[in-house]
């Protein structure tokens, strides 16, 4: 029995197949609240991009097989796993041991097929791969990919979009105003495109969020993911088990892996709205930009400066370091999007309010200060 998802994101769509129905309802699931996506009859899936991920081991071995056969090969680490690449006439071919899946990639067609030895990791890669190809349709579209958290004010659409680096407080300044309020669009990468004479559109990159063992206390959420895995819920499966342990007993001391990279709780986009109370976005326009830095001891305030956006802002070249576009979903287009569309989009941008903020530990007080900022935006 096939099964079938259909994604559709601004003018860009995607049909997930399936053998297996955990493998479309996982992209139902991950994309829903903020990508327009539906269970749709196989028979009746329209032309376009397609993402067909079968559990199949006899697929995965001949794929396996075509590729280390002999010919050219590139190794790739893609979403963390290392991915051996390889072309077989106008194809893209790949295999991944560590997850047991092979992929053929047809480019000009827009028809990505995976084989898997098993139905979790197939399903992640399925969603991967067909975020990717919408990702792929908007870059060509004129869309680019920032890397910024964003948040959208219901009553009239209008988006802020919060920069800075890896600790600024990114996630923190989104999660407070949809505290506020405000309605969660991003919390690590947004999709932007210039519209009509000055405007900047924005709509989701759906993603498991990463939230900090402290910032999930300080926003009192650490009891209401207490009680979820107690009653036998469960985060994303890349959550580390340190963090669920830590969860189910209580602490809540940040916890690092050898790399210096903190180890957080791994959000669901739908369990945003159905554990946290926090309602999702699915577009906005930009009315402006913030530049938040967390001062844990200080006092919450505004001002000190803010900064112009750069070529570090978009998710391409050097800051791309998770979803290269080893398939050719984008047909050449860079993964932050066209030059002439970043360029674009930093002109409009540079034009909208600017407003750095300092935010600490006090949740009530930064809460309150960004509530008042971004609401004279």
């Amino acid at each position: 029995m096939i099964s079938a998802t259909r994604l559709e994101a601004a003018a860009a769509a995607v049909t997930v197949l399936s053998n297996r129905p955990e493998v479309t309802v996982w992209a139902l699931r991950y994309f829903g609240p903020w990508w327009n996506a539906a269970s749709v009859a196989a028979d009746a899936v329209p032309s376009g991009a397609v993402v067909v991920a079968d559990v199949e081991p006899a697929g995965y071995e001949e794929v396996a097989r075509i590729v280390h056969d002999g010919r050219p090969t590139e190794a790739v680490t893609y979403a963390k796993h290392p991915l051996v690449v390889a072309r077989d006439g106008e194809d893209v071919i790949a295999a991944s041991p560590r997850e047991g899946i092979a992929y053929r990639s047809t480019p000009s067609s827009g028809r990505l097929v995976l084989a898997g030895t098993d139905a979790q990791p197939l399903a992640l890669a399925a969603a991967r791969l067909a975020r990717e190809a919408i990702r792929g349709q908007l870059l060509r579209d004129g869309w680019a990919v920032l890397h910024s958290s964003a948040v959208v004010r219901p009553d009239d659409g209008a988006a802020l979009l919060a920069f800075g680096g890896k600790g600024a407080g990114k996630t923190a300044t989104a999660l407070l105003l949809a505290s506020r309020g405000w309605q969660l669009l991003a919390n690590d990468r947004v999709l932007v495109r210039p519209s009509g004479e000055r405007g900047v559109e924005a709509v989701p990159w759906p993603s498991a969020a990463a939230i900090g063992l402290g910032l999930l206390r300080s926003l009192g959420w650490d009891v209401i993911a207490r009680g979820y895995l107690r009653a036998g819920g469960r985060f994303h499966p890349t959550q580390h088990a340190s963090v669920t342990r830590a969860l189910l007993s209580g602490h809540h001391t940040p916890l690092w892996d050898g790399r210096e990279r903190e180890r957080k709780v791994q959000v669901f986009p739908d369990q945003f709205p159905g554990l946290f109370g926090v309602d999702l976005a699915t577009g906005g326009q930009v009315a402006g930009l913030l530049f938040p830095q967390v001062d844990s001891g200080g006092v919450p305030g505004a001002g000190g400066g803010s900064r112009a956006l750069g070529e570090g802002d978009f998710m391409s070249g050097a800051t791309e370091d998770r979803y290269p576009d080893v398939f050719g979903l984008a047909r050449g287009v860079d993964g932050g999007g066209r030059g002439s569309a970043r360029a674009e989009a930093m002109a409009r941008l540079a034009v909208l309010p600017h407003r750095a903020v300092r935010v600490s530990h006090d949740v009530l007080a930064s809460a309150a200060l960004l509530g008042k900022v971004a609401g004279g935006m």
